[in-house]
């Protein structure tokens, strides 16, 4: 594991105190916790990004058109508000 120092301003610190608290846990775990989340969601945006254009615009047409048309199950109609 590998130590880091970290300015931060006086108000975020702040914050980062009180919900630290809040959780239950130390201010190191809350930022670990906090930068794992957000590497986790870049992560997964460029995985879907990548995924995306891959994608076979007929194929998934196709399968579309292959659903049958029926209406829909008990609960499942769209409700007009």
């Amino acid at each position: 594991m590998s130590a880091l120092n970290l300015r931060l301003p006086n108000s975020i610190h702040r914050h980062i105190k009180e919900i630290a608290s809040e959780e239950g846990v130390s201010i190191n775990q809350f930022i670990i916790t906090a930068v794992a989340e957000k590497i986790s969601a870049l992560r997964t945006e460029n995985y879907l990004k990548k995924r995306a254009l891959r994608a076979d615009r007929k194929a998934f047409k196709n399968i579309l058109d292959s659903v049958p048309d029926r209406p829909p199950l008990k609960g499942d109609e769209i409700r007009k508000k």
